[in-house]
């Protein structure tokens, strides 16, 4: 088994077949599917791979978005081409396109920064904190009462696992709230890029490979994880020396054959396993639809914007492959639904749950209630985000910054332990490099250009379904022409300095009563919209409270009822170390398929 992990690994990069049992398994679950780890060929103990401390899952980690493993005493790392894009993007230039040529460090010295905020996660400790997240006191509440308290809650567990230096900690949802993890982390804050094939390569087939089944792609890359020389988590520093692991994988010396056990270990996103019929109707019907035309037309945009400049491309190269990446994903999932019976065996499945709960007084006291109620709540829900739908989309990227810093402004007036989850102390150092590092991936002329598109887009829609005080703000009014939205957003870009790295950097620290007083036009946009954005903060988190509490207790009540069938369950993905597993198999004239319908034996996928 220790043998064969980056095999496995490399194995998932380069597009080999491995078809995995269904589950993203938490690793303190494993146990409870431990007969059938057995008989798919583990040689381990599953309880072992229950400590996160120990080989092999001391070896893997977060950068915060993607997964990775450490692969040598020297603190290398392997990761996905596309999770290393943004830092090859980063550190390109027409002269130096590290995108198309590729980069490799022929030494320590000549590993490059990777991009601003990036960050290397180990993790080192997982509890079981529900009953301290939802108290005895918790429990009783409702609405945004319930949300405030907890994420009270949870800032109190973090701030007293922070106290520790270097440390990282959150506290994630498990069930839909019915469960509560606390997950500690050494947090590496210096991180270099040390190699990445060409393009050609990492990219191999484009988007038309991407989320497809089989691929042959080298979608690789590596860093190197640094600290200070007493091994203590630092900034950026030519002082600073390679990070020392305690585990990493090692190259197989046999190659995998058909047949072979295989576990995946990692951070996948998100998955929507347990969503209830409205959700995949609303998903499915609007969601990803609005998703996927919103998402053609940036791309469109960004590269009739960006044609015939090779230093544009390389600033949108990065949102541009994110973009691409989801574009792919929600149109191949619209695809595979279209005809599928996904919707009438999800109904069938609630319809099972809701006949075992009502079968019994007991149960149906305790879920039924909750279980009619989060179907209410979330189709409120699914009406609210469609007005807000477009907002977001039209917003101008400096306008967004403004609105961050200007709540950052006002969360540090606070305690740093009565702040919004997001505002503390310790997200200000990667917010901070992520305002300085803005130059790397932002044009004006882009940015407008796709504002706009989706303002022009916004102002046509009935006024029901405008924000008065974002229209207010930019001086927007149904009907607008296109001239005139121009030259609004021309007025609007032309009075702000924001897109000076000086001027923006500047903002940092500063008090609201200095944007109050600010001339500049999308600080001061930023300040009209504050006092209803609170507002409607406050509302969604009503709302949101509602759905919590509902929502737990439906996910209470499937747990005992697959329970009550033999059955374990796993929590969907939410970024955090999941495991999986299957056998090595091979297929004749295989089609390609999404995907998404299978995980890919990919540790850093």
């Amino acid at each position: 088994m220790k043998k064969s992990l980056l095999t496995l690994f490399i194995a998932g990069l380069l597009g080999s077949s491995a078809w995995a049992d269904e589950g993203m398994w938490m690793p303190q679950q494993l146990p409870q599917v431990a007969k059938q780890l057995k008989a798919d060929g583990l040689q381990l103990d599953p309880a072992t791979l229950t400590r996160l401390t120990d080989f092999p899952m001391g070896a893997i980690v977060s950068l915060g978005g993607c997964s990775a493993s450490f692969v040598s005493p020297k603190g290398l790392i392997i990761t996905n081409h596309h999770c290393a894009y943004s830092s090859i993007s980063h550190n390109s230039t027409p002269e130096h396109n590290y995108l198309a040529n590729g980069f490799l460090a022929p030494t320590l010295d000549d590993e490059l920064p990777a991009s601003p905020g990036f960050r290397v996660y180990v993790t080192t400790d997982v509890s079981n904190v529900s009953t301290k997240v939802i108290s005895s006191a918790v429990a009783t509440l409702s609405g945004k009462n319930r949300i405030d308290a907890i994420e009270k809650n949870q800032k109190d567990l973090v701030a007293a696992c922070e106290k520790e230096a270097g440390t990282h900690c959150n506290v994630a949802s498990y069930y839909g709230g019915l469960e509560f993890y606390l997950i500690k982390q050494l947090e590496i804050r210096d991180v270099r890029l040390v190699h990445a094939p060409a393009e050609g390569v990492g990219k191999f087939g484009g988007d038309t490979d991407n989320w497809m089944w089989p691929r042959h792609t080298g979608d690789y890359s590596f860093f190197r994880a640094y600290v200070s020389k007493d091994g203590k988590a630092a900034d950026f520093s030519k002082d600073n020396v390679p990070y020392v692991p305690k585990h990493y994988l090692k190259l197989a010396s046999q190659p995998l054959k058909e047949g072979d056990f295989v576990m995946v270990t990692g951070y996948p996103g998100r998955t929507n396993r347990h969503r209830l019929p409205e959700e995949i109707a609303a998903t499915f019907d609007w969601s990803y639809p609005a998703f996927v035309k919103a998402s053609g037309d940036q791309l469109s945009i960004i590269a009739r914007e960006t044609s015939g400049n090779e230093d544009l491309k390389l600033k949108y190269a990065s949102q541009v492959a994110a973009i691409n990446n989801y574009y792919k994903n929600r149109q191949g999932m619209l695809d595979s639904y279209a005809g599928s019976d996904i919707l009438p065996r999800k109904t069938r499945q609630l319809h099972d749950l809701l006949a075992w709960v009502n079968a019994d007084p007991k149960r149906k006291h305790e879920y039924a209630h909750d279980i009619e109620m989060v179907q209410k709540d979330m189709t409120e829900r699914d009406t609210q985000a469609k007005k807000d739908f477009m907002v977001i989309y039209s917003t101008p990227r400096l306008l967004g910054l403004a609105a961050r810093m200007l709540r950052f402004s006002h969360e540090s007036e606070k305690a740093d332990i009565d702040r919004k989850i997001g505002y503390q102390e310790h997200d200000r150092g990667r917010f901070n490099a992520l305002v300085e590092g803005l130059d790397r991936s932002y044009d004006e002329k882009v940015d407008k250009a796709l504002a706009l598109h989706f303002l022009s887009n916004y102002v046509a829609t009935p006024t029901t379904m405008h924000n008065a005080n974002f229209d207010a703000a930019l001086n927007l009014h149904e009907g607008m022409s296109e001239a005139e939205l121009k030259s609004t957003l021309d007025a609007l870009y032309a009075g702000s300095q924001l897109g000076s790295k000086e001027a923006r950097t500047a903002w940092l620290g500063k008090k609201p009563s200095d944007f109050n007083a600010s001339d500049d036009s999308f600080i001061k946009a930023a300040v009209a919209m504050y006092d209803e954005n609170m507002k409607r903060e406050d509302r969604d988190n009503e709302l949101n409270g509602k759905i919590q509490q509902a929502y737990a207790s439906y996910m209470k009540a499937k747990i005992a009822y697959m329970n009550s069938l033999g059955q374990a369950i796993y929590p969907d993905a939410n970024s955090t170390l999941r495991v999986t597993f299957g056998k090595v198999a091979g297929r004749e004239k295989a089609p390609m398929v999404q995907a998404g319908r299978h995980l890919q034996p990919c540790a850093a996928s």
